[in-house]
Order: C-alpha cells, then structure tokens, then sequence
C-alpha cells in the first residue's frame, strides 16, 4: 500500500483525540500551594514598585541634568 493511500481519522476524530490527550496530560499538572502563590505575588509586586522608582529616579535624574545643560548652553 502507497503513503498517499493511507487515510487519516476523520477531523472529528482528530480532534477528540487531541482532546483526551490534553485532559490526560494536564492532569499531571502539579499546582503551587495557595501561601507560595501568596508569597511570590508579593516578591513580584515589590521588586516592580522598586524597580519603578528607580526607572523614575533615573528619568528625572537624566531629565534634570539635560535640562541643565540645556540652560548652560542657551
């Protein structure tokens, strides 16, 4: 039998198997416990809120020395 004679399961087939498997792996999922969740949302949150001020720190830092430099040379 050639390659080309070989017919694939119909579409609906295909995608209720892709369907089971899906089920099958996600429930081998192993989810964070509710307090690490907890704990890493807070790591996140303060590590961006510093990271912002020193984005800001730096901005105006930058901002004020063009500025500066702007009037030193006008």
């Amino acid at each position: 039998m050639a390659e080309k004679d070989v017919k694939k399961p119909n579409f609906f087939k295909r995608i209720g198997s892709w369907f089971k498997s899906l089920w099958s792996e996600a429930g081998k999922i192993s989810w964070a416990s509710a307090s690490s969740v907890r704990k890493n949302t807070i790591i996140v949150i303060i590590c961006v809120i510093v990271l912002a001020a020193v984005i800001g720190l730096l901005d105006y830092l930058l901002s004020s020395s063009i500025a500066g430099l702007g009037r030193m040379f006008s």
